[in-house]
């Protein structure tokens, strides 16, 4: 089964060849959307296939060589694809969700020009993810990288007759390269280190983790190399200070948002991390700094998800917080409990995301019959929604309640892991934790406000409209329906010892993080008491949160009018998100804006243009005496030549 391997990105690449090629003929939307779908679920059913296939082999890492890429002296470098334990899981978890979507987007994309260009663009994305996971050595992944940055700017830019799309998709291009410039940077540095110290030519990912051990631990070369590769990881999976372009991207189509923000892009950082984990160890001063960015990241977008009305805007910031305790795990060791959340938060954010385009897609509907254009994506404008979606109202609340991470949810597992770590970790300390359990409160907070203004109280859509929002069709809810009993039961695999469980995605992915763990002696430390206590603690601030949002939303909806009336600054700060952005503005852009402008009219057009125009007009001026000479008058030529004679003739006698 593992020389099938290949199959897996080569089956949306062809789907997306088909319907870039031909699409625009085909016309048919149920063709195109059924060809792209088929595509990648014909990748999910090989994905299966080598999944349980690895789950009753014995030996867990397996390279399938497509063909030889470069062949450099002693650089030999293969397009080839590797599965183990952590890519077998991540395939699953593209393709499972990326086929939902696929099919929902089906549903929700009805009507729209250049429907066809959307599912090539959403394959080429599905490709390049699983190009990105499944490569074998870091240049296969690089392609995999720089594919979903193309097509993330070509998904969010999908709407490029309107400014703010397209200036979206800019921004995440632009804020990419930063990252991709840190990734290039400690791949180059590594490649030379590990080929001029020790003789070692590889990008190889297991040529890599056997020889991590050339690296001095703590030493400045695996620092070094492992904050480029983290800087990289920070613009792929929106960590502070490259976090920017995240919730712009919510001008792209909803299916894009739950495709990107769900299962593909923004994981690529936690992965390669993860994938890299031999060398990320040997680096505790780089560990440092990832679960610090991490928890950093988990409480400031918490902070501003507080305050926003936008519905999916809202839900990007969840994103960014949700990743940040994906990087705080990663930071004190918890590999583990990193790709454990990472998939958890797949079934969730992804259910999230299509759940609020469904909600879109009703207030859509209601607006375009009652003839209003007030903004179906604003809270301020929904409410009661609840009686007139009730799929999309369950499968919304099941998720939420997930990523809120109360018991017996997929969440809950997870995130209470990652806490755990954070605090009893040799790499961790009661600080982290703390940031972390804050998160979570301010997490279950604004997800039951987003719940609450939406489902909850009076509707507040235009009395016009009321009567003409309808449920999602079928296309849109089984998608839906799907990805909220995987909420549900998709922390299952990974119930703690603690509360009588196996803990079963621990021991699944022990062949690819157990030697780092052992070698580097990484374990978190306390008593069954404490960690029963620190579950609990965070549990309670979960419930609090919850119950503050319903009083506020619910019970006493004129609070939070009070609210902003008694702390008007902090919400006004909160509402502009910290006001990074013209920070930013102020620092990085406008300057270059300068830079570039006097580059353009102070020295291109001064100087080399400048030097280009004058050599022109003196060449002009030139011909503009010559022609004198030129006059076609035989008189005027003959006295040219006598004085040519009286000249020569003077040089000779007196010069």
């Amino acid at each position: 089964m593992y020389d099938k391997l290949w199959l897996i990105p080569f089956f949306p690449l062809l789907g997306s060849v088909i319907n870039g090629l031909f699409g625009k003929k085909i016309k048919n939307e149920k063709v195109i959307g059924s060809i792209a779908t088929l595509a990648i679920a014909s990748s999910f059913v090989v994905s299966c296939l080598c999944f349980f296939t690895l789950l009753d082999d014995k030996v867990k890492i397996h390279q399938q060589v497509v063909a030889s890429w470069m062949s450099i002296g002693q650089l030999q470098i293969d397009w080839g694809f590797l599965l183990d334990p952590l890519s077998a899981l991540m395939i699953m978890v593209v393709t499972g969700v990326g086929s939902l979507i696929h099919l929902y987007s089906i549903g929700y994309m009805h009507g729209e020009e250049g429907f066809y260009r959307f599912f090539c663009y959403l394959n080429l994305f599905c490709f390049s993810m699983l190009m990105l996971v499944l490569g074998n050595n870091a240049l296969v992944m690089f392609v995999g990288w720089e594919g979903v940055g193309l097509c993330s700017y070509l998904l969010i830019g999908y709407y490029f007759e309107k400014k703010s799309a397209g200036d979206a998709a800019k921004k995440a291009f632009v804020v990419n390269r930063v990252g991709d410039f840190g990734f290039l940077l400690g791949l180059f540095t590594l490649f030379w280190y590990l080929g001029s110290e020790h003789n070692v030519w590889t990008v190889n990912f297991v040529e890599i983790s056997q020889n991590a051990h050339l690296l001095p631990a703590g030493g400045f070369v695996v620092t070094f190399v492992t904050l480029c590769f983290f800087l990289g990881a920070t613009g792929k999976s929106a960590q502070i200070p490259l976090y920017t372009w995240l919730p712009d991207a919510m001008e792209g189509p909803t299916p894009v948002s739950a495709l990107i923000h769900a299962a593909t892009m923004v994981t690529a950082g936690v992965y390669m991390i993860g994938r890299m984990n031999g060398l990320f160890a040997l680096a505790p001063t780089t560990m440092m700094v990832i679960a610090i960015v991490g928890a950093a990241t988990a409480i400031f977008a918490a902070s501003i998800g507080l305050a926003q009305n936008d519905i999916k805007r809202v839900l990007a910031y969840s994103t960014v917080s949700q990743l940040g305790y994906m990087f705080l795990a990663m930071g004190v060791g918890a590999f583990t409990a990193g790709v454990f959340h990472l998939m958890t938060h797949a079934f969730f954010k992804a259910c999230l995301f299509l759940g609020s385009g469904s909600v879109i897609h009703g207030m859509h509907h209601g607006y375009h019959h009652a003839h209003l254009h007030d903004d179906p994506q604003d809270m301020r404008n929904m409410g009661g929604l609840r009686k007139k979606m009730p799929i999309t109202f369950v499968t919304f609340l099941v998720s939420t309640i997930a990523i809120a991470g109360i018991p017996g949810f997929s969440g809950f597992f997870s995130k209470d892991e990652i806490l755990w770590w954070s605090f009893g970790s040799n790499h961790g300390s009661w600080m982290l934790w703390l940031v972390g359990a804050i998160a979570a409160g301010l997490t279950a907070f604004y997800m039951f406000r987003l719940v609450f203004m939406t489902f909850f109280g009076e509707q507040r859509t235009d009395p016009r409209a009321k009567d003409h929002i309808p449920e999602s069709g079928l296309t849109i809810t089984i998608p839906l329906m799907v990805l909220g009993v995987l909420a549900v039961l998709g922390g299952y695999v990974g119930v703690p010892a603690i509360l009588g469980g196996a803990n079963k995605i621990h021991h699944y992915l022990e062949p690819v993080f157990g030697h780092t763990i052992e070698v580097n002696h990484i374990a978190a430390h306390g008593s069954h008491s404490t960690e029963i206590a620190l579950m609990a603690t965070s549990i309670a601030i979960a419930v609090f949160g919850i119950f503050l949002a319903w009083l506020m939303y619910v019970k006493k909806p004129e609070l939070p009018g009070k609210f902003v009336g008694a702390f008007t600054g902090l919400h006004r700060t909160i509402f502009n998100k910290w006001y990074v952005d013209e920070i930013y503005d102020a620092l990085f852009v406008n300057p270059t804006k300068r830079l570039g402008t006097f580059f353009w009219k102070g020295f291109d057009v001064k100087v080399v243009d400048g030097i280009v125009n004058g050599v022109g007009a003196l060449v002009n001026l030139a011909s503009k005496g010559l022609r004198y000479t030129q006059s076609g008058l035989v008189q005027n030529y003959a006295m040219t030549m006598v004085l040519g004679v009286i000249v020569i003739a003077a040089f000779y006698f007196f010069g």
